[in-house]
C-alpha cells in the first residue's frame, strides 16, 4: 500500500460526503417550502429534476473541455464545490417558489459534475488492480452519504428547510477546504481528450453497450426512489396514525436519512463483493432485491412502521450496491483510450433518463396511489437491467470482468 493511501482516499471520501449534500438539499427541504407557499405537487419533482438537468449539462461541458486535466483537479473541484455552495444559499434570499430557484438548481448541478467524476477520478488514481471495486464503492458510498445527509439536517432543523439549505452550503465550503489537503495517487494520469465522435464507440462495443443498458435498468429506479422515498415513509405513516402527512414529518425525515444512508454500506459492500465474486453477479443480485422492493412497496404502505422501515433498509442498501459496478464494467471493457468517452456517455444518458421517472412519479401517485403500486413501475427498470447483466455474463467478454470474474 502506497504512503498515505488510506489518509488521502479518506479525505476524497469525506469531501465526497460533504460536497454532495447539495444534491438533494432542495429534495429534502422541498416538502417544507411547498408547505409554505403552498407549491403545487410537482413541485418537489422539479427541484430534483434541475438538478439532474445541469448535472447532465455540466458533465457534457467538462468532457468536451476536458477540466479536470485542463485545470489542477483539486482545484477545480474546490472551485465547483464553492459555486455550488453559493448556488445553493441563494435560495435563501429568493421568495419561496420562484422561478429563480429552480436556475439555481440547474447551476448546482452544473458544479456538481466538477465535484462528483473528479473526485471518482483522484479515487480512481490510488487503486490497485484488486481493489478497483472496493475504491469505486467507497467513492459511490461517500455520494450516497452525502445525498441522504439533507435529510438528517431537515429533521435535526425541525424542518425548516432554510436550515437544511444553509447546511448543505456550509458543508460545501467545507468540502472545498478539504479537499486541497489531498495529493494526487500514483495511477492518476490525464485522460484522452473527449470526442463526440467517439460516443458512437459505446453502440459498437457489444460488452459495454450491455454494461450501460444494465446501468440505465438501474438508474430508471435510483434517483426516483431517493426523490420519493421521503413523501412515500410520511404519507405511509400518516396512514398508519390517521393523521396528516406534515404531523409525521420529523420521523419520516429521520427514517428517509437511515434508508438513503444505508445504501452507502451497500456500495462498500458490493464493491468488496464484485473484486471477489465478480461484477455482473453483484450488479444482478443487488438489482433483483431492489426491484422485488419496488413491489413490495405498495403492498406495505401504511403497515406497521417497523415493517415499512425493514422494508426501507433492504431497499435502502441494494438500489445503489450496484451503481459503481456498471462504470467499473464499462472501464474494463473499453477499447484503449476510448474508456472515459464511454463513460462520460452512459453518465449523461443515465442521469438523463433519471428526468423521466423523477418528473413521472407525481403522475403516477396521482393515478395509482402509493398503495396502488405507484413505485412498482420502477421494478421495470431493475428487471431490463438484470437482463442485460446476464447477457454479459454468459457472454465471452465476462473474462475481462474483474480479474476474470465476470
Amino acid at each position: 500500500m502506497p504512503p498515505g493511501k488510506s489518509f488521502h482516499l479518506a479525505l476524497i471520501v469525506c469531501a465526497q460526503v460533504l460536497g454532495l449534500t447539495l444534491w438533494f438539499s432542495g429534495t429534502a427541504a422541498g416538502p417544507s417550502m411547498a408547505r409554505e407557499a403552498a407549491l403545487p405537487g410537482d413541485f418537489l419533482a422539479w427541484l430534483t429534476g434541475a438538478v439532474q438537468a445541469g448535472f447532465v449539462a455540466g458533465t457534457l461541458a467538462s468532457a468536451a473541455l476536458a477540466l479536470p486535466d485542463r485545470l489542477d483537479p483539486l482545484r477545480l473541484i474546490a472551485g465547483a464545490a464553492l459555486v455550488g455552495a453559493a448556488a445553493n444559499a441563494l435560495i435563501l434570499v429568493l421568495p419561496v417558489g420562484d422561478p429563480a430557484v429552480l436556475a439555481l438548481r440547474v447551476v448546482t448541478g452544473a458544479a456538481l459534475a466538477g465535484v462528483y467524476p473528479p473526485g471518482m477520478k483522484l479515487a480512481a488514481g490510488w487503486a490497485d488492480r484488486n481493489d478497483t471495486g472496493l475504491l469505486v464503492g467507497l467513492l459511490v458510498g461517500g455520494v450516497t452519504l452525502g445525498s441522504a445527509a439533507p435529510h438528517l439536517a431537515n429533521a435535526l432543523g425541525g424542518l425548516d428547510w432554510r436550515l437544511t439549505v444553509a447546511a448543505s452550503s456550509a458543508a460545501a465550503v467545507a468540502a472545498a477546504a478539504l479537499i486541497l489537503a489531498v495529493r494526487l495517487g500514483p495511477r492518476h494520469a490525464p485522460a484522452p481528450p473527449f470526442r463526440a465522435a467517439h460516443a458512437v464507440a459505446l453502440f459498437r462495443n457489444r460488452g459495454a453497450l450491455l454494461a450501460t443498458l444494465g446501468y440505465l435498468g438501474h438508474m430508471w429506479e435510483l434517483y426516483a426512489m431517493w426523490a420519493w422515498i421521503g413523501p412515500y415513509l410520511a404519507a405511509s405513516f400518516a396512514a398508519r396514525r390517521g393523521a396528516p402527512d406534515g404531523t409525521v414529518g420529523a420521523a419520516a425525515a429521520y427514517v428517509t436519512f437511515a434508508v438513503m444512508g444505508a445504501g452507502a454500506v451497500g456500495c462498500i459492500a458490493a464493491g468488496r463483493l464484485a473484486d471477489r465474486v465478480g461484477r455482473t453477479r453483484v450488479a444482478i443480485g443487488a438489482m433483483a432485491i431492489s426491484g422485488a422492493c419496488c413491489v413490495l412497496a405498495g403492498p406495505a404502505f401504511g403497515a406497521h412502521p417497523a415493517l415499512v422501515l425493514a422494508l426501507g433498509l433492504v431497499w435502502g442498501v441494494t438500489v445503489v450496491a450496484d451503481s459503481a459496478q456498471f462504470s467499473a464494467s464499462v472501464a474494463e471493457l473499453a477499447e484503449p483510450g476510448l474508456a472515459g468517452a464511454l463513460l462520460t456517455v452512459q453518465t449523461s444518458l443515465g442521469f438523463a433518463l433519471t428526468l423521466a421517472t423523477i418528473q413521472a412519479m407525481p403522475w403516477l401517485v396521482a393515478r395509482l396511489g402509493w398503495q396502488g403500486g405507484a413505485f412498482a413501475v420502477l421494478a421495470i427498470g431493475p428487471a431490463l437491467g438484470c437482463l442485460a447483466m446476464a447477457r454479459l455474463r454468459a457472454s465471452s467478454m465476462a473474462a475481462r470482468l474483474a480479474g476474470g470474474r465476470g
